[in-house]
Formats: C-alpha cells, structure tokens, sequence
C-alpha cells in the first residue's frame, strides 16, 4: 500500500488554554490561520491525486486538516481513533506544555519503553507504533492512502527528527510479519 503520511497542521491551543482543559481536552485544539493555509496548500499537492481515503485522527487539529484536503480533493474521510497522537499521560490529567516537557524528558531517558520506575504514566513508543499498525492494517486492501497524523506517530514509521506540519511523507507501508519480522 502506498502511504502518504500528512501532519495536520499548526494547532492553536489558545482556546483551550484559556479554558484550562487538561488531558485529552488540549486536543480539541483546532487549527492556527497559519495552519488552515498550511492544509490548503497540501491539499493541492499532486502526490495526493489517486488516493481512495484520508485516515484521519480525531483529534481536533488532525480532522480539520483532514477536512480542509477532503474539501480541495474530493476524496472522503474515515476517522481511526488508532491514529490518535503518542499519549503522554494514560491517566489523561497532564495540564499543558510545562508538564508535557517533564514527561518526554522522562520517555526520553528511558528510551520510549515505559517502566514502573517512571514518575509519570505515559504511552511506550512501541505502544504507539503497534497501535498505529493496527488502524493502517485495516487499509492493507487500498491501494494508495493519506493518514493525517501526529509526529511523534509519524516518527515511529519514517526515520526524521522533525516532522514539519502539512507536509507529504510518502511511504510504501507494509506491515510487519507477526513473528516481528520485516
């Protein structure tokens, strides 16, 4: 299958700052100005032409981009909850940026793997990946798909230490044998 990963684009968290949302409730965020003209601007990439679906996140920031490249494309939406950002607090109480940097600091030093020596409670990296290996194997039938996704997801699948919001990662995805073998 032919993937084109997209990162939604630049997200304003001043509403839900200013509302004092905690956990999930940060990521009914939606998307800056900046970040509406970044997905307008993506959805008119021709790399897109072809493709039969946009997997999209159900965060806020993920499906309005999704929204904004379906609008220009014509090509539908379907949402995979799987596809939903690295969860940095499973206990979903974690209160903004302050705190979010303590804890990638902490997945950091142990290298993604979560253990019970960890202060905070957080998603393991490899968590992530087999989650998002699950949404993705459920499109294995399509031949070319966009997913709107996160960045830390993204990074378990292309090998980049950045991933700049709007911008196609094409990727021929094929899932992992089940003895974890490629």
């Amino acid at each position: 299958m032919q993937l084109l990963f997209i990162r939604h684009g630049e997200p304003d968290y001043t509403d839900v700052t200013d509302r004092r949302f905690i956990g999930h409730g940060r990521d009914l965020a939606k998307l800056s100005p900046l970040g509406v003209s970044q997905a307008e601007a993506v959805a008119r990439d021709p790399q897109l032409t072809g493709a039969s679906v946009i997997l999209a996140s159900p965060y806020t920031r993920a499906l309005q981009t999704a929204a904004i490249l379906s609008r220009h494309t014509g090509i539908p939406i379907e949402v995979e909850t799987d596809l939903m950002e690295w969860m940095p607090d499973l206990t979903f109480q974690f209160h903004g940026p302050a705190q979010l940097d303590a804890i990638q600091v902490e997945m950091q030093a142990h290298r993604g793997e979560w253990d019970p020596p960890c202060r905070y409670r957080w998603e393991s990296l490899s968590a992530l990946y087999r989650r998002a290996q699950g949404a993705l194997g459920r499109h294995l039938h399509r031949k070319k798909v966009i997913a709107v996704a996160h960045e830390m997801l993204i990074r378990q699948f292309v090998p980049l230490d950045h991933v700049p919001h709007c911008r196609v990662i094409p990727l021929d995805y094929v899932p992992p044998r089940p003895n974890g073998g490629q």
